[in-house]
């Protein structure tokens, strides 16, 4: 079997479409079609199944692929390390948390762009905390940015760089905004807002359940922003990043309530697989945002 064949299948299993994949590798169709039917061949084995316009992975081929993507990884390691001083290039896939993307991820961009500006960076947002793993032994991403509970994994590379306070606001009129301590109890028949379920949402209802609390109304939104927008508007009571609402603190348009509940022991990380071959594109990007988010943390 050849690398061109290995490419195209790592493509193939990937896009699930062998148009698009002609299509990104500058082949014609036809070309595809038959070096994955070469492939089969040579493997005795059936990689795709064919499913009208769809083709799916077979047991065959997600095996297969693990072995493709160590080979093709290794492959493009000899070249860098032979070539040595080459500057880093190719394409990172990279998922990032809601909280991430949106208050972080400009300046690490902004500065990872002026450094290397040959490293295509592609962002999947929004990816449960419990796909994640899959994603990254699969190799559909090549790391992971991510704030929420200390990940414990034999699979996984977790670097942990900064916590992440989380805190209970308020409108800054609300009568909870001016008491010394707030307690779970003292959230009884209050109206809460709910991001979408991760950690620190996970710690916050099980307080309330334990505290036999009965909220006025809860209302479950997908958007931090929304959220924050909702919180200054009076509708209800959040738990939030702080990160998130530093501004609306400072100006005054929402209040820190003095939270005697339990700790929310989120951490920030930077996620990838143990086996992964930390490339030179790689490598620079997990550089980039440890500085970004070390040096924010000094400030």
């Amino acid at each position: 079997m050849e690398l061109k064949q290995l490419k195209i299948f790592q493509i193939a299993a990937r896009e699930l479409n062998f148009t698009r994949t002609a299509e990104i590798l500058h082949y014609a169709q036809s070309s595809v079609t038959a070096q994955i039917k070469s492939l089969e061949e040579e493997l005795a084995v059936q990689l795709f199944d064919r499913l009208g316009k769809r083709v799916i992975l077979t047991d065959a081929g997600k095996r297969f692929k693990l072995y493709t993507d160590k080979v093709l990884d290794l492959t493009e390691e000899a070249k860098e390390t032979v070539g040595g001083s080459e500057e880093p290039s190719g394409t990172l896939t990279i998922c990032a948390s809601e909280t991430q993307c949106t208050y972080r991820l400009p300046a690490l961009l902004k500065l990872f762009q002026a450094r290397f500006p040959k490293v295509k960076l592609i962002f999947r947002p929004g990816i449960s905390e419990n796909d994640f793993e899959e994603l990254l032994a699969q190799g559909l991403i090549d790391a992971v940015l991510i704030s929420m509970t200390r990940i414990n994994s034999d699979k996984l590379i977790a670097e942990q760089l900064v916590s992440e306070p989380i805190v209970i606001v308020s409108p800054p009129n609300h009568p909870l905004a001016d008491k010394s301590e707030v307690r779970p109890a003292d959230l009884d028949g209050q109206s809460l807002l709910f991001t979408e379920k991760c950690n620190y949402r996970n710690i916050f209802e099980a307080s309330l359940v334990d505290a036999a609390v009965q909220p006025l109304c809860d209302l479950e939104l997908g958007d931090i922003e929304a959220i924050k927008k909702c919180v200054i508007a009076g509708i209800g009571i959040a738990a939030l990043p702080k990160l998130a609402v530093e501004k609306e603190i400072e100006e005054g348009s929402m209040s820190v309530l003095r939270w005697k509940g339990p700790e929310f022991p989120i951490v920030t990380q930077l996620v990838w697989h143990k086996d992964k071959w930390v490339s030179p594109a790689l490598s620079a990007f997990l550089d980039v945002t440890r500085e970004v988010i070390l040096d924010d943390q000094g400030k």
